[in-house]
């Protein structure tokens, strides 16, 4: 069947890449705010060696993810809960047995990767949202423009560009975030839920993808009449473990 292949593909590009978020960026992370965060790069290596190395870790993780996927049932129905719920838990079983980040884990990356050498928060601040826009998450409680008034205030006090390696400004500037958390009310033991919520959303929106993809699949083959109308399955009834 060819949603199989168009299943495997999508299937496989999510657990690797996936939107991500700002959700569990409201509670300002001061830790990552601070420059150098970020854990030493690993050691150089030649590039064939390299390119090896890489090539049977992806193999590695792509056979190992399959595996689950073979297994594991899914419903392909977005409006479902119960479905968006046992999708999202598919997926992070693979995430887990193939040792692959989760959405959190990876925007937390992303932020650490992109933002080490930036010197000042306002540009840290700016990158941030940069970061957002091009992942396509909107800042539904409008904490960027809080986030940006906060270092105003603060950078006002000082009389000067914060710098992040300032331990005295980078202090103020945490004491005004945990202000705006507590006016968003976001509270630090609310993280794990919030990533919750963030999983069952991108779950939904995966499924709605995955069934899109089922639908066109479907007429194609109804069009080249390997389906009689009677015969035609509903989306919701596939199997994806007998096309794996």
């Amino acid at each position: 069947m060819a949603f199989a292949a168009r299943f495997l593909s999508r299937s496989t590009r999510q657990v690797y890449a996936g939107q991500s978020v700002l959700r569990s960026e409201y509670a300002i992370p001061a830790r990552s705010f601070a420059k150098g965060a970020g854990g030493p790069p690993p050691a150089s290596l030649k590039g064939d060696e390299l390119l090896k190395g890489i090539f049977l870790e992806v193999k590695k993780k792509f056979e190992t993810a399959i595996g689950v996927l073979r297994k594991e049932k899914i419903t392909i129905d977005p409006e479902d809960p119960a479905a968006v719920a046992q999708y999202a838990n598919v997926m992070k079983t693979v995430r887990e047995k193939a040792d692959l980040l989760s959405e959190s884990q990876r925007i937390k990356y992303t932020i650490e990767t992109r933002t080490q050498d930036i010197p000042d928060a306002r540009s840290y601040l700016l990158a941030l949202k940069d970061i957002r826009i091009k992942r396509g998450i909107v800042d539904e409680l409008g904490a960027e423009a809080m986030m940006m008034d906060a270092l105003n205030r603060v950078e006002k006090e000082l009389k000067k560009p914060l710098l992040r390696n300032d331990k005295k400004g980078m202090g103020l500037l945490k004491a005004e975030f945990d202000k705006v958390n507590q006016k968003l009310g976001i509270r630090k033991e609310d993280l794990p839920k919030l990533e919750e919520q963030l999983e069952l959303k991108i779950a939904k929106a995966q499924l709605e993808e995955l069934k899109k993809d089922a639908v066109e699949a479907m007429e194609t083959q109804k069009k080249r009449e390997e389906f009689k109308d009677e015969e035609m399955p509903t989306v919701k009834s596939l199997d994806i473990r007998n096309f794996i």
